[in-house]
């Protein structure tokens, strides 16, 4: 990189479950590289999202959504959101304007106190808020941290991103481009091709199912110039959440399969052939060898 005026840098996007922090990196990024659903918790580890422009590179950190852990998976989420708070150069705060400050929100602030780096108030999805309610909304938050800047934004429409990122870039240091410009996340594919398959569960099944979910991406295979051969195991507690993500003769581990081959074909570039099995391994939330197995790991926080 020749430009000696170049900036890059670290930020961590923190807030309560289903504030939008995916659906943000996602419209910066401008792919999918976070899974979206509107069960909360869906982001389980530290997903980077990679932004290049002509004047910076911004790695954002999308860390899960802060709740009180009520296992060790809970737990681990816990402690990968907050890790993320120590190694990067800006954090933003998103939270949405659809929602009063809460207790989560006043969580959050607390561990913010600590940190050192600027950080950004984010106020998400106003587009579905008046106008004249903003100051009101904003006047929860304003106060409570010494905020480098306050920027109203939607995620899923757009609106304000790129004063959003003209504010991050102007506090970035100077720095050199670490990913090339067609980089969009430092995760090896299986990690994203699993979030995929994940996120369909989460769309297509009920409530009972989603947080008892993993996916094991057991092999990814190519066959050919143009075709890739992908296993995967979905992982419940239950069998009876086996039977749902079945579904009756099989139509809804074919629905599933579907849409997230439609996904992965789109992030390859390739024909894909998607196979998909499910197992039960009761408590798998609760057992540290398991959650390494599936993807959680120490190296993670």
């Amino acid at each position: 990189m020749d430009n000696p005026n170049y900036k890059s840098g670290f930020v961590a996007l923190i807030g309560r479950p289903n504030v939008g922090k995916s659906t943000l990196l996602n419209y910066i990024v401008g792919q999918k590289v976070a899974i979206m659903s509107n069960v909360a918790q869906t982001t389980r580890n530290k997903i980077q999202g990679i932004y290049t422009g002509p004047e910076a590179q911004i790695i954002f950190i999308d860390t899960p959504g802060v709740h009180k852990p009520a296992t060790k998976l809970g737990d681990f989420m816990e402690r990968s959101t907050m890790s993320a708070l120590d190694e990067v150069d800006a954090v933003l705060f998103v939270v949405s304007a659809t929602d009063k400050r809460g207790p989560g929100d006043d969580f959050i602030i607390n561990r913010l106190k600590q940190v050192k780096q600027p950080i950004y108030l984010v106020v998400n999805k106003i587009d579905q808020v008046s106008p004249n309610d903003l100051p009101d909304i904003v006047a929860q938050y304003q106060d409570s941290l010494p905020f480098k800047a306050v920027v109203p934004i939607s995620a899923l429409q757009g609106n304000n991103i790129n004063n959003l990122l003209n504010e991050i870039i102007a506090g970035l240091p100077h720095g050199p481009q670490y990913y090339p410009a067609d980089q969009i996340s430092d995760h090896p594919e299986r990690f994203v091709i699993a979030e995929m398959i994940r996120e369909k569960i989460f769309m297509l099944t009920r409530d009972e199912v989603p947080h008892s979910v993993a996916v094991d991406v057991t092999s990814v295979k190519r066959e050919d110039e143009e075709h890739v051969h992908i296993s995967a195991n979905i992982i419940v507690e239950r069998p009876g959440q086996k039977g749902i993500i079945i579904g009756k003769k099989g139509q809804m581990l074919k629905k599933i399969g579907t849409m997230a081959r439609q996904d992965i074909e789109r992030l390859l570039g390739d024909r894909v052939f998607l196979q998909l099995w499910v197992k039960v391994v009761p408590g798998w939330r609760d057992k540290s060898a398991m959650l390494k197995d599936y993807g959680y790991r120490n190296k993670d926080y």
